[in-house]
C-alpha cells in the first residue's frame, strides 16, 4: 500500500514556483528521508500533503485519502510536526500536549508523559518561555503522543542538542517499528543516511533522484584524496579504477587515498552537475 502518493502535484504563488508536477511515492512502514536545500520545496509539499494549503493543480492521496477533499481524515490519523513551532502565548506544557490530544478525541497522557521525560521536557513551563529545542520537543510529544499511521516531520532536528537527537531518533525508530510509516524533511543529508531506508531529492520544486538509501550509496563512486608536492586535491570519481590507477601512478604520488563518498558527497555533486548543465544550455 502507498501511504503517500501524488501526481503531477503543483503549487504556485502567483509568479513564483512552490513545487512543479511533483511525483512521489511512499509505501507504508517505510522511513523515508525528503531532501534537499532549503527553498526546494519541502515545506509545500508536505502543508500540500496535509491539505493546509490548497494544490494550484495535480492530486495526492495520503492514507488513501484525497489531500483536498479529506484533509480532516489525513491529519486525524497523522502526526505533524512543523519546521516553525508556535502555541498559545500563556499555557503550560502540559496543556499543550492535553489540547493537541482532546482535538483529536484521544487518550494518551501516560505515553505523553513517557515521551516528555525521555526529551527532559518540563510539564509546568510556560510555552512562550520554552528556548527553540524545548519548543520542539512539545512538538514531537504532539505529534508521536496518539501512535499516528504516518508522521510527518519537517526539519525536526533544528535546535535540538546531539543527545536530544539521538533520543529523538530512537523514538522514531520504536514508532516505525511499531507500523508507523516516517516521512522525514530535511536538508542534513548525513540523518538521511543514518535512519531512512528510501530517499528522494528534491530541487527547485521537482524530484529528481529517489531510490533505497542503500542503492544511492552504491553509485561506483569513489573519493580520492591525492598528496602531491603541489599540494593535495580532493575529488569524486566514477569510470575505470585501472584507468584511475594509471592516471595516479603517472604522478609523482606523495600518498593517496581512496574511500567512499558520503551520501552528501554524491548528491552535492549531482547538484553541481545539473546545474552546470543548466548554464550550459
Amino acid at each position: 500500500m502507498n501511504v503517500i502518493e501524488t501526481r503531477e502535484l503543483t503549487k504556485t504563488y502567483g509568479k513564483n514556483r512552490g513545487i512543479d508536477k511533483l511525483g512521489l511515492t511512499v509505501k507504508e512502514g517505510d522511513f523515508f528521508g525528503f531532501i534537499g536545500p532549503n527553498g526546494a520545496g519541502k515545506s509545500t509539499t508536505i502543508r500540500t500533503l496535509l491539505g493546509l494549503i490548497s494544490p494550484t493543480s495535480g492530486s495526492a492521496k495520503v492514507l488513501g485519502y484525497d489531500c483536498v477533499k479529506e484533509s480532516t481524515k489525513i491529519l486525524k490519523n497523522t502526526g505533524y510536526l512543523p519546521s516553525e513551532i508556535n502555541f498559545y502565548t500563556g499555557m503550560k506544557v502540559k496543556d499543550v500536549i492535553k489540547y493537541s490530544a482532546d482535538l483529536r478525541g484521544v487518550k494518551c497522557g501516560e505515553k505523553a508523559a513517557l515521551l516528555a521525560e525521555r526529551l527532559g521536557l518540563g510539564l509546568e513551563k510556560k510555552v512562550n518561555e520554552l528556548s527553540l529545542g524545548n519548543r520542539k520537543k512539545v512538538g514531537i510529544v504532539c505529534a508521536v503522543q496518539h501512535s499516528p499511521k504516518l508522521l510527518i516531520l519537517d526539519e525536526p532536528t533544528s535546535g535540538l542538542d546531539p543527545l536530544m537527537q539521538r533520543e529523538f531518533f530512537a523514538i522514531l525508530n520504536e514508532e516505525n517499528k511499531r507500523g508507523a510509516t516516517i516521512f522525514f524533511s530535511s536538508h542534513i543529508l548525513s540523518e538521511v543516511q543514518n535512519y531512512c531506508r528510501t530517499a528522494a531529492f528534491i530541487r527547485d520544486g521537482g524530484i529528481i533522484m529517489c531510490d533505497s538509501v542503500e542503492k544511492l550509496e552504491e553509485t561506483g563512486t569513489k573519493k580520492v584524496s591525492v598528496k602531491t608536492a603541489e599540494g593535495t586535491k580532493e575529488y569524486l570519481f566514477k569510470g575505470d579504477v585501472n584507468a584511475l590507477l594509471q592516471n595516479l601512478a603517472a604522478q609523482k604520488v606523495l600518498d593517496v587515498t581512496i574511500t567512499e563518498p558520503s551520501l552528501e558527497e554524491i548528491f552535492m555533486e549531482y547538484y553541481d552537475t545539473k546545474s552546470n548543465k543548466a548554464k550550459a544550455v
